[in-house]
């Protein structure tokens, strides 16, 4: 049987999503198992929870590092999942017209997407950064912290030394034209260390929506632990060198250039 969208509202409300708040929401859709409208369910369940007054948010960039992006018609990288995709086209939703894009409805929207192109991706001036200076809510359904952007504007704040080479494309009078730029990124396995922290501190709540297993943090929460961690060891999110994790070895060498 479908998980119903009042079903849904009630397992958001026990695990602690606050009426009248922000709410950044990664979501693994499969995870749910069935679920009635499917996507557009469990949207409408999140708007519900949050209520009239809140604001729900979703990452909405599209991961085409070669075309530029238009806020109108690019697609999510899919990589954030079919929920974040359908969340962005539907009516009332706003979307940053730019690469990092993010997507948001409720009071607080206008806020969060105001910010121009961030570059890293995800410092204070960007939708992360906007959910955690509002004092937001962070929840993860079906995914782990490995899919946590608030952990990255951490990196940042907590000055985390590593630079990644990547490029984006803009469109600049008529042409296109690349932007290369250094990212604090990574494989982001380690991320998932941020449970243990968060949860033997008593900052995360653990629950059920519909099927899938979901956690919810205070955005400042993560943030605060986070920093705890990288300022005894900046290169903690790394893989050790020896376990040939490219993506972290690739991080790692940009710390001799």
């Amino acid at each position: 049987m479908a998980a119903s969208i009042a079903s849904l509202v009630s397992d958001l409300r026990t695990l602690g999503v606050e009426p009248g708040g922000v709410l950044l929401t990664h979501v693994g859709f499969r995870a749910l198992g069935l679920v009635e409208n499917g996507p557009l369910g469990l949207i409408a369940a999140l708007r519900e929870a949050v209520g009239p007054d809140g604001t729900l948010v979703m990452p909405s960039w599209s991961g085409d590092d070669d075309t530029p992006f238009d806020p109108s018609t690019s697609p999510a990288d899919p990589a954030l999942g079919v929920t974040a995709d359908t969340f962005w086209r539907q009516p009332g939703v706003k979307r940053a017209p730019h690469h990092f894009a993010g997507a948001a409805i409720g009071p607080h929207a206008t806020r969060i997407l105001a910010d121009p192109l961030p570059l890293p991706p995800h410092g204070e001036a960007s939708p992360v950064g906007r959910v955690h200076e509002l004092d937001g809510q962070v929840l993860l359904i079906g995914c782990l912290h490995d899919a946590d952007t608030t952990i990255h504007l951490a990196e940042l704040m907590g000055g985390a030394p590593y630079r990644r080479p990547k490029h984006l494309t803009i469109l600049e009078n008529g042409a296109h034209k690349r932007i290369d730029y250094g990212e604090n990124d990574h494989c982001c396995q380690r991320f998932e260390l941020a449970d243990y922290w968060l949860a033997s501190q008593g900052l995360q709540r653990e629950g059920r929506v519909g099927a899938a297993h979901a956690r919810l943090a205070r955005s400042r929460d993560i943030v605060s632990v986070v920093l705890e961690e990288l300022s005894r060891d900046p290169l903690i999110f790394l893989h050790p060198a020896e376990d040939e994790c490219e993506e972290c070895n690739d991080a790692r060498a940009s710390l001799r250039d």
